[in-house]
């Protein structure tokens, strides 16, 4: 399991006990040794994609044990253990965390200058270190925005189900030709919902210029796909000596389904409801844009220019 950043602490600051200069990335990978970390925890990504959860979390680690003036950031991507570090580690310490951090002058300063820039109350930062799950913010936001793109998804599927079929004809049409296929919104509509042969719904071009054919099967399911659609479909395709397919559903496919995909000619894509849903976000087809905000980091190169 990957620690929180308050269990990142104390060692984390024992790692650099020795007061030479430590590159973070070695840190980092120091720490996953120390914590016991598999492969795949230590390749876990937060909900965006874009760091590591064992990275984040050694950051916020040494976020605030700089504030705290327990280690200095020598320059990027480089910290060193500072002399009040030390005197704290020889008092030989069982624990660390944002609490004992009071102790610390600079991160009551800290801390004060946090309670000062806010008009009421506490600063949701630091309370977010006294939070149950002992979440950074970083964490707090990318898991924030998890939610409320499961949310999102659950919805667009409880819409897509009650639509008729026709709607979810055109949405798929909508939806392919955000992503780049069928040509023309025009060429898109009337390939899609004629066909209704030998379990095709429609035909689409693969790009602008039609060099080649998709075949496409639209369901809205309820229950699991059985795999005997998928294999009338790729029966379909055979027939037509067609090459590729899509076949799109509301819910999902068997195990089966996708071994049985994975073992023939033509090549069949299949595309479940929670993949569908994804595709509509990233496409924005039935969504719209309620809002969005940026995070910005210190930029410490700016700083060394001279």
């Amino acid at each position: 399991m990957i620690p929180n950043y308050q269990r990142i602490m104390l060692p984390l600051l024992k790692s650099i006990s020795d007061g030479r200069v430590h590159k973070f990335s070695d840190l980092v990978e120091s720490i996953s040794n120390h914590f016991g970390l598999t492969d795949e925890e230590k390749n876990e990504l937060l909900p965006s994609g874009k760091q590591g959860v064992i990275d984040n979390r050694v950051g916020w680690s040494r976020f605030y044990l700089i504030k705290a003036g327990l280690i200095r950031a020598e320059r990027r991507g480089y910290i060193q253990i500072s002399e009040s570090g030390k005197a704290f580690l020889n008092s030989n310490p069982s624990d660390l965390n944002s609490k004992l951090l009071d102790q610390f002058e600079d991160y009551r300063r800290f801390k004060g200058s946090l309670d000062s820039a806010k008009p009421v109350g506490k600063s949701e930062l630091v309370e977010s270190e006294e939070s149950t799950d002992k979440s950074t913010p970083e964490d707090m936001i990318e898991y924030g925005y998890l939610k409320l793109k499961t949310d999102l998804k659950r919805d667009l599927l409880l819409n897509i189900k009650r639509s008729s079929p026709r709607f979810f004809e055109t949405l798929v049409v909508d939806l392919l030709v955000k992503m780049g296929y069928g040509g023309s919104r025009k060429d898109a509509g009337q390939a899609i919902g004629k066909s209704g042969d030998g379990g095709i719904d429609g035909i689409i071009k693969e790009d602008k210029l039609g060099l080649d054919q998709i075949y496409l099967q639209a369901k809205r399911w309820e229950g699991t796909v059985p795999v005997k659609e998928i294999r009338d479909f790729a029966g379909s395709l055979l027939q037509k000596k067609a090459r590729k397919g899509v076949f799109i559903t509301t819910s999902d496919f068997p195990k089966s389904a996708y071994e049985f995909v994975g073992s023939i000619d033509p090549k069949i894509i299949l595309i479940d409801g929670d993949q569908l849903a994804d595709l509509m976000i990233e496409s924005n087809v039935g969504v719209s844009l309620h809002g969005t905000f940026e995070i910005k980091k210190l930029d410490s190169d700016y700083f060394e220019s001279e």
